[in-house]
């Protein structure tokens, strides 16, 4: 077992999540995570496409691993992956570029008002 199949196995069991709902929160995690770390906005594509990279990473290595093992190909497997992966993230991009539900002030004065009218 490779240092990445033990390290899945011990979130899998440390975590109580199954495989699929791993790919939503590590996702979450790395789009999130990397517009704290390097000042990114959820509206830019970079956080998007960091997690993009990461999924698609991580489906390589499946593919890897069932090669070297002589196992069959789980393609749809690893599609369905990268789009557990990429669907919430997916949302807050398009959410945080095309809405004001992320902008400053929203639910404080909504409409557009300012605090200072009745």
């Amino acid at each position: 077992m490779s240092n990445y199949e033990a390290f899945k196995v011990i979130l899998i069991t440390l975590s109580g999540l199954s495989k699929d709902a791993l790919h939503i929160y590590i996702a979450l995690g790395v789009y999130l995570g990397s517009c704290l770390i390097f000042g990114w906005k959820a509206r830019q594509w970079r956080p998007w496409l960091l997690v993009l990279g990461v999924a698609i990473m991580g489906e390589v290595w499946d593919i890897q691993r069932n090669l070297e093992l002589s196992q069959d190909l789980n393609l749809r497997g690893n599609w369905k992956d990268i789009w557990n992966a990429l669907l919430i993230p997916t949302a807050l991009l398009v959410l945080s570029r095309y809405s004001t539900i992320f902008a400053k002030g929203s639910l404080a004065h909504p409409a557009g008002k300012s605090g200072n009218q009745p």
